[in-house]
């Protein structure tokens, strides 16, 4: 096992869809082992292989929830089935989304409250929960990494205007950036 880089917003893996997995073995398990080990180094919640450079569609998550799911888990393949979402302003303090691919930046999204979870485990067995609220919120989340789209592309226009100029400043959208988790500083500071 080995943590690997975190790649930065603009990078190729993060903006298309991955590709399904076709082969459950020690390939994809080593894989899905480097991901554990790089989202508890990042204190990550969930990580998504396009977010280490890997066009797979594949997530790891760590998560204590109510919803009698596993608190931590992988998933291959996923697909999700979602409430809607509402049409209201997302809340500027319960529901602010950040990710270790736009590293130290926050901004609030509305996101369905309920979501189905189906897919495989690493070694191909299947996989099926449900998820509510914050635990819904954060399968929403790396789901969206495995079509090529992160949290900021979601963003309403208010947000939108300052996830812009953030990364105008930050001088992101080029391939070739990414941040060392357990290297670099945090950029979340846990």
């Amino acid at each position: 096992m080995s943590v690997r880089p975190i790649v930065i917003y603009g990078e190729e893996s993060l903006h298309r869809r991955a590709a399904e997995v076709t082969s459950f073995d020690g390939e994809l398990r080593g894989l899905v082992d480097d991901m554990f080990e790089t989202m508890d180094a990042a204190n990550g919640v969930g990580l998504a292989a396009p977010q280490v450079g890997v066009s797979l569609r594949i997530f790891t998550y760590n998560f204590v929830n109510d919803d009698g799911a596993p608190s931590r888990g992988v998933v291959v393949n996923p697909r999700l089935t979602l409430s809607k979402v509402s049409g209201a302003q997302p809340d500027p303090e319960d529901e602010v989304e950040g990710c270790l691919s736009a590293p130290g930046l926050s901004f609030p999204l509305k996101r369905a409250e309920y979501a189905r979870v189906q897919g495989f485990d690493a070694d191909g067995n299947p996989v099926d929960f449900e998820a509510t609220d914050w635990f819904a919120r954060v399968m929403q989340h790396e789901y969206d990494h495995l079509d090529g789209q992160l949290y900021v592309d979601r963003l309403n226009d208010k947000w939108s205007r300052r996830w812009k100029k953030a990364k105008r400043q930050l001088e992101w959208g080029e391939p070739g950036l990414s941040w060392m988790p357990g290297v670099d500083p945090d950029p979340f500071g846990h």
